[in-house]
């Protein structure tokens, strides 16, 4: 039986015009009813937004009290509540007919029992481990939290991962082996405008995240300059005093070269380096092997603005670098995002106000997401899963033996590609891996092969479409809980709207499983008491909230509260746990004092430049690199069925060269075939001299022939396990 939701309509719908722009506020209140504050549901800004309900509606209304985007929302933000609409979504469960094999609806219970007893199955006959959870990087903490526990304590499995590891596991990887701890911005974003110079590299902002772009806007306004990095002149880089468009996977040798120059210009904070860090003769010895001539040679970058780059990053009395997907996304990553520390490090652009280095999170809670327990080598609180003393407080915690918590299990890829062979079930959660996993086509197939696949979500995607069991679960503005966005500021949603009659939320979908399989008791179904268990999970940890409560985060216009944040210190913390000063917003800014380190030093990893995974040769002589689009994102599993949004961005398209068009005899919009080892995307052309003359872009936010993903590479970082999405070799050709 269908349930009908409550009408919803967008307050400002997004037309083309209106999605091009980088951010604008939302509508002011114009309806009577309550406004309740919750946050966006999509980027990791997590923007605040008050949501009425009107004649006509749900309305998204501005919110100007909240400090992250003080009112302002891109296209996505403003039609989100378009997603709510029954006619988008889905309102009941489904299973597959055993006569038909087609989805057909079914009552809670029968899909429930089909779930647990796919599950069960599995286990008795191979054992706990053929069975496989999949989580997402937009879950909540209490979600993320749940669903971690469910996998080692009613399922006792080691297999579970989630598609965070796609996003920002270089950069944490790196930030641990630098800082020993990894918060994605170690300062809130209002301390970027007060910097001297930014250097961003591989991030498009005013597509992936509009509304901070203001943050860049008001840096070169009061004198700073700005420095982009990335094979595009995108949106972004059209802002830049400087870019530099090195060729796609070279960004580790252009990281090395420019610490080369600081050495040999004499740049470096010899103070700083000998009074807070550690490892710098190694590190030095291995970037001076990096002379400006031979990264010219690597990356194409010419020696002069390897210079320009140097001298204003290095002439500001403060200076940041900032990374995204560009350089992460690479089968060294985790080096190549130590590389830009190591630099941050050498003049001293760390541990002190206003500098820094940090990491622009992609996904919705992609910073909690990784630490609540849905990574497959960490538990609660940031601890690891091989630390016996962590074991034993979680355990102590969850109420069940230490050794009865399994151990590691595999990475997001690798549990992917063990589907149908290893792995029997999976249950997947809030992802999308038929359309954004890397060599999409290979997982497709893997995920085709299972036993059994249940899947949880908002809507029918296309992963979705292959499982045997979908369960229709609640989204954003139907339900209560935290996420943390990409400075560590923790944030309460709150449920603004009551879900269709046939939808449950994911506490709920956990507690009726773990109860058909015998822990039903752990899995409470009331986010506030999930908060309450994770805090208590938390405590001592890398990521504490045990000083964080609903009550706290709903205080203050609901500005949030910043990790880590321990139980009776009031909040605020020094580095490496040390009660301070009891301010009442958590921790904002990191290792000014001292690094999360045992000595309290950072530490210089030395690393060396390497070819990317797959090189450009005769038979697949360009290189490919992928990202996103304003008006959509990630899988497009939601942005795709907002008309509004696909208005502005209607489908996948290739951006190439017009030397390379002319050598193909292409013009704008002829369908073009992108060919990798992998398989073959067939979009329409469009021709730019914005993009380097060897490289062609791909957005990966559509399904089908135009699928970027089944084109890029698998191969994965040793230390992070993150997949090269951003490089492979491909050729073009007309169709």
């Amino acid at each position: 039986m269908h349930s009908t939701a409550t009408p919803v309509t967008p307050a400002a719908p997004a037309t083309p015009e209106t999605s091009a722009t980088p951010a604008t506020p939302a509508a002011p209140a114009t309806s009577g009813s309550p406004a309740t504050s919750t946050h966006c549901p999509y980027c990791a800004l997590q923007c605040g937004m008050d949501l009425v309900t009107g004649p006509q509606g749900v309305e998204v209304v501005e919110r100007t009290g909240f400090p992250v985007n003080k009112g302002a929302l891109c296209g996505k933000g403003r039609t989100a509540p378009a997603v709510l609409s029954s006619r988008v979504r889905l309102t009941e469960p489904l299973v597959r007919s055993r006569a038909t094999g087609e989805l057909t609806p079914a009552s809670w219970e029968e899909a429930l029992d089909r779930v647990a007893d796919g599950l069960t199955r599995t286990r008795a006959e191979y054992g706990a481990d053929a069975c496989g959870v999949f989580g997402g990087g937009g879950l909540t903490n209490e979600k993320a939290y749940a669903l971690g526990k469910f996998a080692r304590v009613a399922l006792g499995t080691s297999q579970i991962d989630y598609n965070g590891r796609f996003c920002m596991s270089s950069a944490a990887a790196a930030g641990q082996r630098a800082f020993g701890l990894d918060r994605g911005l170690p300062f809130p974003l209002e301390d970027i405008p007060r910097t001297g110079c930014v250097v961003l590299v591989g991030s498009n902002l005013a597509e992936t995240m509009p509304p901070a772009l203001r943050y860049l806007t008001e840096l070169r306004e009061n004198g700073g300059t700005l420095i982009v990095v990335d094979p595009r002149r995108t949106r972004t880089a059209e802002q830049a005093d400087l870019h530099l468009a090195p060729r796609p996977g070279t960004d580790l040798a252009l990281a090395l070269g420019l610490l080369h120059l600081v050495v040999a210009e004499g740049r470096t904070d010899e103070a700083f380096i000998e009074e807070r860090t550690s490892g710098w003769e190694e590190a030095r010895a291995a970037a001076m092997a990096h002379w400006p001539e031979h990264v010219e040679r690597i990356t194409g970058v010419a020696v002069p603005r390897l210079r320009d780059a140097v001298r204003l990053f290095c002439g500001a009395d403060a200076a940041m670098v900032l990374t995204a997907r560009g350089p992460e996304q690479q089968s060294k990553g985790t080096d190549t995002v130590g590389a830009w520390i190591n630099l941050c490090l050498a003049t001293g652009r760390a541990g002190r106000p206003f500098s820094g280095y940090g990491c622009l999170t992609g996904q919705g809670n992609g910073q909690g997401g990784r630490e609540h327990g849905q990574k497959a080598d960490q538990l609660p609180g940031y601890r690891k899963l091989t630390d016996p003393a962590a074991r034993a407080h979680v355990a102590g915690v969850w109420g069940v033996d230490p050794d009865s918590l399994p151990g590691p299990g595999r990475s997001a890829y690798e549990l992917l590609d063990a589907l149908g062979g290893d792995i029997k079930s999976l249950l997947l959660m809030g992802s999308n891996p038929v359309v954004s996993a890397p060599r999409a086509a290979h997982v497709e197939e893997r995920l085709r092969s299972l036993d059994f696949l249940a899947v949880a979500d908002v809507v029918l995607s296309e992963t979705a479409r292959l499982a045997d069991v979908v369960l229709p679960v609640t989204q954003w503005a139907e339900e209560t809980g935290t996420v943390t966005n990409l400075e560590g500021r923790v944030l309460l949603r709150q449920r603004a709207v009551t879900a269709p009659a046939g939808v449950r939320g994911d506490l709920d979908v956990l507690h009726g499983l773990a109860e058909r399989l015998g822990h039903g008791k752990g899995f409470p179904t009331d986010p506030e008491e999930v908060f309450e268990e994770l805090r208590r999970a938390s405590a001592g940890g890398p990521a504490d909230y045990s000083g964080i409560s609903y009550e706290r985060l709903r205080e203050d216009d609901g500005k949030g509260v910043f990790w880590p944040c321990p139980e009776g210190a009031g909040g605020a913390v020094a580095e490496g746990g040390r009660a301070q000063d009891g301010r009442a917003e958590g921790t904002p800014r990191l290792f000014l004092e001292r690094f999360a380190t045992e000595d309290g030093r950072a530490r210089f990893v030395p690393v060396v430049h390497r070819d990317a995974a797959e090189e450009p040769d005769a038979e697949y002589p360009v290189l490919l690199t992928t990202g996103r689009v304003l008006a959509q994102y990630q899988s497009g599993a939601q942005t795709r069925r907002v008309d509004e949004l696909n208005a502005a961005a209607p489908g996948p398209f290739v951006e190439l060269h017009p030397r390379l068009a002319a050598r193909l005899g292409v013009e704008e919009d002829d369908p073009v075939a992108v060919v990798s080892r992998r398989g073959r995307a067939v979009a329409p052309a469009r021709v730019t001299s914005a993009i380097r003359a060897d490289t062609v872009f791909m957005p990966f936010h559509w399904p089908g022939e135009g699928r970027a993903n089944t084109l890029t590479h698998p191969a994965l970082d040793p230390v992070s396990r993150m997949p090269e999405f951003k490089v492979c070799a491909v050729r073009v050709e007309r169709v």
